[in-house]
């Protein structure tokens, strides 16, 4: 092809110079012509004149004739040349680069049959979403509750299989897991009581008996009464400080900090805790009746399992705990649940009945948790004494002087009763896919199907997307698009109770997933309104994203694009953030090394009816002003956008750079510190130099692509293969994955991470007593030898790789 090239632009050259040069031979025959002619005129008369004139002109033109020829042969020759490049797919530019521009694709691939410009393809996708059919699906599926494992939740899995089968597609199957999940006890419900002096209850206060936070601790405590705002680390350090234990008190907590309620659960429980209550203040979630808002009688309900790997809170925690060597000691011998999967079945897949340890996660909470109303706070922290809550903290309560507690009126104490049932339910997630030419390389879009409520936020609009996705792709490729790799949508179960689902499916595939999954797209809760855009994602997908986003239409603002409209609200950097814990994506990527993204439209102010039984299409539809069908088509787009990319481009679009930009911002954080941790016998030069490989193998790796004939099958899958382990090398080998499931140490949680790192160095200026030398040196090392791994990697033969340590030879 280089030399198909090479002749086709010498023709051009030769053509141009050709024409130049015929032009001026021409002219010189002209004039001299012109001379002959008017020399001849003079002298003959008007027949001979004539006769003269033509014979004269036929001569003086033949060598012109002749150049003619030539020139037309050779802009034939250039035009059948050019022809052949361009119906080959082979254009210099698309060779150069690999990838088609976001404004549409310039070059049609060769291979397999696929005869659509990218262009083309764009607009077929975005012909077939239809509004109406999201619309349609949401109301459908949270038509009512349907949990797991519930009558409305299998007829729910039934309908979307069915939905499957109808388009069509190239293989549709469901697998079925066990797991243990909880739920209330109907016939011994929770409850919350008024107690004095003598244990005797004096006033039983009332609950909805369907308020419950699945995996909490069962059984009974009295206690007072300690405010602890968010329930966040600072929170719990702030009380201490002005001599207010939660130790042998229930602990009162606000939704929302920042804070999940398994984190809050966790903290009040390691300060000493007998239990938790968690409600909606309604300065977090609006709760005025004369706006659409929570009504104070309604409690959001959420899972409490997530924990954070022991050796990640120790810094925190020795904040909160006088004898932080008995604790280190007491969470190093934890096998510790991180709140995502079966918390039965620790690093295991709950397939056939299978339970490996067959013992409970110890990141099951030791202490009875409930989420309770704005009513009932209220109606206890108006009866609390004790030291002013700082002005930061106060809420909205009616009534409530904000008080720290946690001394009761009258003597009075509160007894709290958690009546839960652990049950084994039989879940099915639903898998479909369009296989590709490259089939063992796929592109995953999944959404949680089940929800505790109606779901119309937690589980219709992700399902709806998903299926309204699924239908539009099967549609194109029976419109004649051959997909370059292969599309697997699937419908996952038990999102509800910690990913349960979907966790559970990368703990049974954990090993070869690395090798075949390019992204996934987690469609979770994707429209809580219709202002902003956010993306929690991987860096690597970062690039894909902002040429979507530069494509596609904001749904509230017609004739400007989700980018254009970023812009003037700040920056459309302010759509990218970080994966979190209780993300749908988070998994994929800190614990099975697979770029993820979680996408989502919301307003302004929080959707306040997330997790209770008032999420509601009618509600949901109110919040977006009637625009659910226009939010979820645009949604829908921004995905398909980016997943068209992804099995339509010859290389990957992933940013294999993005992470040398990341560990670059612990480097400057480290050059600060380097005296300090210098006179203290420990070098941050080791790191530097890792970054430093990564960064070279990287950039050498993207310059290797960018002059490869991309359109080689061969090249083009030995490039796609290496860019596909990236992420994958970003898990560090070093922690145990049983102890430590999510091993990336950019996003994973635990002693190994980038955040561990850092928190542990910002003791050198706020508390360099507590520095720990010895276990900062591991956690250096254990970070730095993962990204050293990794550039090691990236870098291919271990010829190529090069140590300052070592010494190499070239053989001449």
């Amino acid at each position: 092809m280089e030399d198909l090239i090479r002749t086709f632009c010498s023709v051009l050259s030769l053509q141009c110079i050709m024409g130049t040069l015929t032009a001026h031979l021409t002219q010189s025959e002209d004039e001299a012509a012109a001379q002959r002619e008017e020399l001849s005129l003079e002298e003959a008369g008007p027949v001979g004149d004539v006769t003269g004139w033509m014979l004269r002109r036929l001569h003086g033109n033949r060598r012109g004739c002749v150049l003619i020829g030539v020139c037309g042969g050779v802009a034939f020759t250039a035009a059948f040349l050019l022809a052949l490049a361009v119906l080959s797919g082979r254009g210099l530019c698309s060779q150069r680069a690999g990838l088609e521009q976001p404004g549409g694709g310039a070059t049609r691939p060769a291979d397999g049959g696929a005869e659509l410009y990218l262009g083309e393809l764009r607009e077929m996708m975005r012909r077939l979403l239809q509004d109406e059919d999201l619309l349609s699906t949401v109301s459908r599926v949270s038509r009512a509750d349907h949990p797991p494992g519930s009558s409305e939740g299998t007829v729910l899995a039934s309908e979307v299989l069915g939905r499957f089968r109808k388009l069509q597609m190239d293989h549709t199957w469901t697998e079925s897991l066990d797991a243990m999940l909880q739920v209330p006890d109907r016939s011994f419900p929770s409850s919350l009581h008024l107690v004095d002096s003598a244990g005797r209850v004096s006033e039983q206060i009332p609950l909805n008996p369907s308020d419950y936070c699945p995996y909490s601790a069962t059984g009974n405590y009295t206690g007072g009464v300690v405010y602890a705002h968010y329930g966040r680390p600072e929170d719990f350090n702030w009380l201490r400080s002005v001599g207010v234990l939660a130790a042998g008190h229930l602990v009162v907590m606000r939704v929302g900090g920042g804070v999940s309620f398994a984190e809050k659960v966790w903290l009040a429980e390691r300060n000493g805790g007998g239990g938790a209550l968690i409600y909606p203040d309604p300065a977090d979630l609006p709760q005025d009746p004369r706006r659409l808002g929570l009504n104070a009688h309604t409690a959001v309900s959420e899972h409490v399992t997530e924990r954070e790997k022991p050796e990640r809170l120790l810094i925190t925690l020795e904040l909160t705990l006088d004898s932080p060597e008995l604790l280190t000691n007491q969470l190093l011998s934890l096998q510790v649940h991180l709140g995502s999967g079966d918390p039965f079945t620790p690093g295991f897949p709950s397939f056939n009945l299978s339970r490996f340890p067959p013992i409970p996660s110890s990141g099951l909470p030791l202490i009875p948790a409930l989420p309770i109303t704005a009513t009932v706070a209220a109606k206890l922290l108006s009866q609390l004494s004790g030291p002013p809550c700082p002005p930061s903290w106060r809420g909205r309560l009616p009534y409530v002087r904000c008080v720290l507690g946690p001394d009761f009126g009258s003597g009075r104490r509160v007894r709290l009763s958690v009546q839960n049932l652990m049950t084994p339910v039989l879940l099915n997630n639903i898998f479909s896919s369009l296989e590709g030419r490259e089939p063992d390389q796929y592109v995953i879009l999944g959404a949680q199907r089940d929800s505790l409520g109606p779901g119309a936020v937690k589980s219709g609009v992700g399902t709806a997307i998903l299926l309204e996705l699924a239908r539009t792709f099967s549609t194109m490729v029976k419109n004649g698009f051959s997909l370059r790799r292969s599309l697997l949508f699937v419908s996952w179960d038990a999102g509800d109770f910690g990913n349960v689902g979907a966790t559970e499916w990368l703990e049974g595939y954990l090993s070869m997933l690395h090798l075949k999954a390019v992204a996934y797209f987690s469609l979770d809760q994707a429209i809580m309104g219709d202002d902003h855009l956010s993306a929690s994602t991987s860096p690597l997908l970062v690039d894909l994203l902002d040429a979507a986003i530069r494509q596609v239409e904001h749904p509230k603002h017609a004739g400007q694009t989700i980018y254009s409209q970023a812009e003037r609200d700040g920056g459309s950097w302010r759509i990218m953030k970080p994966l979190y814990l209780n993300s749908g994506a988070y998994s994929f990527t800190a614990f099975a090394g697979v770029p993820a993204m979680d996408l989502r439209f919301t307003e302004d102010r929080s959707y306040p009816f997330l997790n209770t039984p008032l999420d509601t299409v009618p509600r949901l539809q109110e919040v977006l002003g009637g625009r659910l069908g226009v939010t979820g088509r645009s949604l829908a787009e921004l995905v398909g956008e980016m997943v068209l990319r992804l099995v339509h481009d010859h290389i990957l679009p992933l940013r294999i750079t993005s992470y040398a930009q990341t560990v670059l911002q612990l480097s400057a954080q480290l050059n600060k510190h380097s005296a300090e941790l210098q006179s203290r016998g420990v070098s941050p030069q080791w790191l530097f130099s890792a970054r430093g490989d990564y960064s070279r193998a990287a950039e050498t790796l993207q310059r290797a692509i960018d002059y490869s004939d991309l359109h080689d099958p061969n090249t083009a899958r030995f490039y796609n293969t290496r860019i596909m382990k990236v992420e994958y090398y970003f898990l560090s080998q070093y922690v145990s994955a049983m102890e430590t499931p999510f091993r990336h140490v950019i996003h994973g949680r635990g002693n190994h991470t980038l955040s561990a790192l850092t928190e542990h160095l910002t003791l050198l200026t706020s508390d360099p007593g507590r520095f720990d030398e010895n276990r900062f040196r591991r956690q250096l090392a254990l970070f730095t030898w993962t990204l050293q791994g990794a550039a090691n990697a990236l870098n291919g033969d271990v010829w190529s790789i090069r140590h300052t340590h070592s010494y190499t030879h070239t053989k001449r």
